[in-house]
């Protein structure tokens, strides 16, 4: 009897978990020995990172928050690139990752543009397939993110936000320009709970509020902010808006 079996787990191709729901220390260690590593107290604290991130927010943390997690969790700059490359010399998205039991992470620019195509829209209030502006053409998903980013400017932003009734304050504009610093500085765009969390730690409190958040974008802080930002949406579990 292999040892897959009396640990009752099964393996797909990539060696990642069939079923997450498997995932044990014992399987951990079994995945980590299959790769040539015995972990120890510093894969651990990783792998603890990476499952608590996952549980969280129903998405796996990209490197950089990943890094960013591991350093409030240590209060130390021992995680670096290179240690981390050390503990996992796979890569630890990759290798971490599917040791830690959780699917492996992606940039939004991995993702395919037309990810959205296909999706049935009843009504909308967003712009939907592309949409004119000063005399240019601007493509959308059927969610009414940009596809070409580079396009995004203030005045865009503008002309998207009173398509779907808001008129931009100083308010709407501090979240936005939350949103793409995020995006620009991880490489992905925030769903609500991560919007909530960092805007806490980086703006105030007061900021973080869920209700202020959707009196701001009433469909949603993140898929509308996301939006008019001029982003792609979130990966993951997003709000609860339409």
């Amino acid at each position: 009897m292999s040892t897959a079996e009396k640990l009752n787990f099964e393996i797909l191709a990539d060696g990642r978990l069939a079923n997450l729901n498997d995932w044990s220390k014992e399987v951990a260690m079994e995945l980590a020995s299959r790769d040539n590593i015995t972990l120890n107290e510093d894969h651990w604290t990783v792998i603890d990172s990476m499952r608590d991130y996952y549980n969280e927010y129903n998405v796996s943390p990209v490197n950089k928050l990943l890094k960013r997690d591991l350093k409030k969790r240590t209060n130390s700059e021992q995680f670096s690139d290179d240690f981390l490359n050390s503990l996992f010399p796979n890569g630890v998205l990759l290798q971490g990752s599917k040791i830690a039991g959780i699917p492996r992470p992606y940039l939004d620019a991995e993702l395919e543009r037309d990810t959205y195509k296909g999706k049935a829209i009843t009504s909308s209030t967003h712009f939907v397939d592309s949409f004119e502006f000063e005399g240019k053409n601007f493509e959308v998903t059927s969610l009414g993110n940009l596809v070409d980013l580079h396009r995004w400017n203030s005045h865009v932003a503008n002309y998207m936000a009173q398509k779907e009734g808001i008129e931009l304050t100083e308010d709407h504009w501090e979240v936005i320009e939350f949103l793409r610093e995020f995006y620009f500085t991880y490489g992905i765009s925030p769903m609500v709970k991560i919007i909530m969390k960092h805007i806490e730690e980086d703006i105030g409190k007061e900021k973080a509020n869920k209700e202020y958040l959707y009196s701001l974008f009433p469909k949603g802080p993140a898929r509308q902010g996301t939006r008019i930002a001029g982003l792609p949406e979130p990966q993951g579990c997003i709000d609860s808006d339409n």
